[in-house]
């Protein structure tokens, strides 16, 4: 008996309208507020301009303890009546961090909003900070770290962002600080940043039924006590492209599999063509019906997945691959994978391929942007990366509308398989050879 499979088609996109943006300025910082009407639900995000790039160079890891530390108590309360006076809302400090922002954020039912967002800025204006509590965060973290560390994939995707940005640069090492950044880091440092960046006013996101919410009261309470004149948020990063692949090995002793991670820089979040870039992605490698995937994992049976995209900040962007495969088809799986992503540059994408994924996409919308919280986070991308208010509302039709010209033409200027780091973690030993003879380019040593 012969049992033939066949994939089923994509479905119609479903319709979604992105509710209409509100801001104003009050208090000396900004609201962007998002109505949903008859919503007993409401979330208020403070975002800050406090991302993990606003960090020195050698204290990687600040914003992270820090934010753990905003759960240690304020000046107000010690930890306990803090954690107290949250529960009694039904709510909870949520932080964030990626490398534009920081963010703090509680969800309450509308009509305790006010008391949650008074207790959110108490928490990031007035942090106790105290020495003690601050080292114990400090460890805890390390320790979270090393164990995280002791895995394989943090070590590459370092490598990975070293070779891309410089290790020289904040952006060219890990966002949140590796085991030895953060258990150096003290108390001091953490008290600095957040003088610098925690009292400045910010924007408040406001996600609920706005015909019961006061707008201008509740900015006035985030923004209590803030100050400090606009910062300087930086244009894109001109990050040049290699000239010519290499190879860099990542030793981990006796691993029966190995960590592949494949990039090059690409354009920032702003950038026009980052609709169809994203299409382009799709196809190549960010869904599971993606051209990687299903070469590398269902006819050549190398791995269990392996993903491609392109990912981006305010002020730059990498287009990545990552994978784990097992040692013996290491190198391979490398000369596969690069391959498919010259062929996808040379010949773009089809119409077929481009209709799963702008179905995916689009209906993605229809699925995400449902709760308060994740329109709260859509409201953040517009303030972060200087997008219109109408920008969600259109997303949907730039996606539905994006055809094969134009995705294939955003994948010949945006994927550089000529310029590729291809970062392999694995038994050194065993695969070094194999690496050199695949011709991909020259194979040197990661750098502790």
């Amino acid at each position: 008996m012969t049992l033939i499979g066949h994939r089923p088609g994509p479905g119609a996109a479903r319709p979604y309208r992105f509710p209409p943006v509100v801001r104003r300025a009050v208090a000396g910082g900004q609201v962007v507020a998002a109505h949903l009407p008859g919503q007993n639900l409401a979330v208020a995000l403070l975002l800050l301009d406090a991302g993990a790039a606003r960090e020195p160079v050698g204290k990687e890891g600040l914003a992270g303890v820090l934010a753990k530390a905003l759960e240690e108590g304020t000046a107000q309360r010690d930890a306990t009546a803090y954690a107290l006076a949250i529960e009694a809302l039904g709510t909870e400090l949520v932080t964030g961090l990626d490398w534009d922002s920081f963010q703090v954020s509680v969800q309450v039912p509308v009509d305790r909003l006010s008391a949650a967002v008074e207790l959110l800025a108490e928490a990031v204006r007035t942090p106790r900070l105290d020495p003690t509590d601050v080292r114990r965060v400090r460890d805890d973290e390390a320790t979270a770290l090393r164990m995280d560390w002791a895995n394989p994939g943090p070590r590459a995707d370092k490598a990975l962002r070293a070779d891309l940005f410089g290790a020289e640069n904040r952006w060219g090492r890990p966002m949140y600080g590796d085991p030895n950044s953060v258990a150096a880091l003290d108390p001091e440092d953490v008290t600095v940043f957040h003088s610098e960046w925690f009292i400045r006013p910010g924007t408040l996101i406001v996600v609920g039924d706005l015909d019961r919410l006061d707008l201008d009261a509740l900015g006035a309470t985030a923004f209590a006590g803030a100050g400090g004149g606009p910062v300087d948020r930086g244009g894109p990063i001109q990050v040049p492209f290699r000239e010519g692949r290499r190879i860099i090995l990542v030793d981990r002793p006796g691993s029966v599999q190995s960590t592949l991670r494949l990039g090059h820089p690409s354009p920032h979040r702003a950038h026009p063509d980052h609709v169809p870039m994203t299409l382009a992605g799709t196809v190549l490698g960010g869904a599971f019906t993606s051209r990687l995937n299903h070469l590398i994992r269902e006819v050549r049976g190398y791995t269990y997945g392996i993903r491609g995209d392109f990912a981006s900040s305010r002020r730059f962007g990498r287009f990545a691959v990552s994978s784990g495969v097992q040692t013996a088809v290491t190198a391979p799986a490398l000369v596969e994978a690069v391959g498919e992503i010259t062929r996808t540059q040379a010949g773009g994408v089809t119409e077929d391929e481009l209709a799963v994924a702008r179905s995916w996409r689009a209906g993605q919308l229809s699925v995400e942007l449902q709760s308060p919280r994740a329109i709260a986070s859509a409201l953040t991308t517009l303030v972060v990366h200087d997008l219109p208010d109408d920008y969600h509302a259109r997303l949907r039709e730039s996606l539905l509308a994006a055809d094969v010209d134009q995705v294939s033409a955003a994948a010949a200027t945006h994927l550089r398989p000529e310029s590729l780091t291809l970062v392999v973690e694995g038994d050194a030993a065993v695969i070094r050879d194999e690496l050199v003879a695949t011709g991909l380019g020259e194979v040197v040593s990661a750098t502790p």
